[in-house]
């Protein structure tokens, strides 16, 4: 079917990385949703709430923004402080390394569990010697 003004084109739209301001929202690298910036419980939102995966870009204090790795940075485990705060010990894909950060309320809290469980599901280490801890 021949086009009905083949003279004028329609300019293209461009295309937006994220949605709204910039700063308020970035796109997860692993599960490619859309997550806001605001985190309830901590000042620097550093991993994606639904499947907790990270990118390499802080280099010793959260927030700085000083990595250049820029890594892709899988949830590895689970830790606890001594006052009851949860973290999320990540391990970088690119260049090993590890961090630690802390939970945010909006978390995906059955993703948080299975990755702490993860260990009674190795049959290398006896449950009766972990559960007797």
């Amino acid at each position: 079917m021949p086009r009905r003004n083949p003279g004028r084109e329609r300019p293209q739209r461009r295309k937006k990385a994220h949605h709204g301001e910039p700063g308020d929202a970035f796109r997860c690298v692993g599960c490619r949703m859309d997550v806001p910036m605001i985190a309830p419980g901590t000042a620097h939102r550093n991993h994606c709430p639904h499947c907790l995966t990270s990118l390499h870009v802080d280099h010793r204090v959260p927030g700085d923004r000083r990595a250049g790795c820029r890594g892709r940075m899988a949830a590895l485990s689970v830790t606890v402080r001594r006052d009851g705060e949860w973290l999320i010990i990540h391990c970088c894909q690119s260049c090993g390394g590890l961090s630690a950060n802390r939970i945010a309320g909006d978390d995906n809290a059955l993703a948080l569990l299975r990755i702490a469980i993860r260990p009674l599901s190795d049959s290398r280490l006896p449950v009766s010697t972990l559960l007797a801890l």
